[in-house]
């Protein structure tokens, strides 16, 4: 939670550069997800995987406390986000693995709370003590629970073995791509090409007044929003169908971007606008994972991860750079502006893939 505002005040990066930085870092991030989802159909494991991709972020993230520019950072950033790249299309399909069909949209959801918890307890620790170490000494004090949480996986969480695909890569991604889930992908790219993280929430408290050791508390706010969603999110998913709470989920960021262009002036605006948008996170996030197991069999969901995610990744790219290029030269009007109307193109074509959905079936 304090990386956005330390990239800023203590590098001196702009907005512009923080949108570049958090673009490619995703970008990268998506981009080991699609390599991973693949690698672990292939050889039909997951764990490792994830072991492999849990250790390089939580070696990288130290490092931070050590750097002076913003292009350092950015370096460091990469090595992070490539390291949640390689654990998270396997760990999904681990996730997946270990559900019933019938409650993904729970066992996503159950998971998305559970990693916010830390999310929350983060941040709050990280107000604690940076009167006491600093905000550099927050990155040292990171490597603790990164440790423990590797020495659990090694030790309590058990693989889900499948059989091995030997087709190529291209022959897996053929035998997913069918027409609905190309329409799926194609109403999710849209809504993604505006949708900007939550770094720019962050940055928005900062000019709302919010002071440097008080932004954790707002990113804990938004993290409490999404585990007090997620799983609620999930099971109604399961329930009434994930596509209706998905589209529910982006009007919720709709509303979210709307408060961030009409709430100025006033520090306290900043929580409401971070709950509001961690109430968005909780609800998409965790249902449009939940939606992919659909439409891949046991030995392909790796694969079909792999495809969603490579989506996810360019639409982060374009989406957090324009937003960061917006506020920069234009303003922050524009670039809420900007995201609010690909969202409401993003809803109207998940509505039709609905509708065309049902009728298909």
């Amino acid at each position: 939670g304090v990386l956005p505002f330390f990239i800023i005040k203590e590098l001196g990066a702009t907005a512009a550069i923080l949108g570049i930085i958090e673009g490619l870092a995703e970008a990268v991030n998506y981009f080991f997800r699609v390599i991973s989802g693949v690698l672990t159909d292939k050889i039909g494991r997951r764990k490792p995987f994830v072991l492999l991709g849990y250790t390089i972020s939580s070696i990288a993230k130290p490092f931070f406390a050590i750097t002076s520019t913003w292009s350092h950072a950015f370096i460091i950033r990469l090595l992070d986000r490539s390291g949640k790249g390689i654990r998270t299309s396997p760990r999904d399909a681990l996730i997946s693995d270990s559900a019933k069909k019938s409650e993904a949209g729970k066992a996503f959801g159950l998971h998305r709370s559970l990693d916010q918890i830390g999310a929350v307890g983060g941040p709050i620790i990280a107000f604690a003590f940076i009167p006491l170490i600093g905000i550099r000494g927050i990155f040292w004090l990171s490597f603790i629970p990164a440790v423990i949480a590797l020495l659990i996986l090694l030790f309590f969480v058990r693989d889900f073995r499948t059989s091995p695909k030997h087709r190529s890569v291209f022959e897996n991604a053929r035998a997913v791509l069918d027409r609905q889930f190309i329409m799926l992908l194609g109403a999710l790219a849209i809504f993604t090409m505006g949708a900007y993280n939550f770094s720019f929430v962050l940055l928005k408290a900062g000019s709302l007044g919010v002071n440097q050791n008080i932004i954790p508390l707002v990113y804990a706010c938004l993290n409490v929003a999404v585990v007090m969603i997620g799983l609620p999110a999930g099971m109604m998913a399961d329930k009434i169908g994930k596509i209706p709470v998905l589209i529910a989920g982006y009007v919720v960021f709709i509303i979210a971007s709307l408060t961030g262009l009409l709430l100025n002036g006033n520090p306290i605006y900043a929580f409401p606008i971070a709950i509001i948008f961690g109430c968005y996170l909780g609800m998409a996030e965790t249902v449009q994972r939940a939606i992919i197991p659909n439409y891949a069999s046991t030995q392909l969901k790796g694969t079909a991860y792999a495809l969603y995610y490579s989506m996810i990744g360019i639409g982060s790219l374009i989406a957090n750079s324009i937003f960061g290029i917006l506020w920069t030269n234009i303003g922050y009007a524009t670039a809420f502006g900007y995201s609010i109307i690909m969202a409401i193109a993003g809803s109207i074509t998940l509505y039709i893939f609905l509708t065309q959905k049902k009728r298909f079936d």
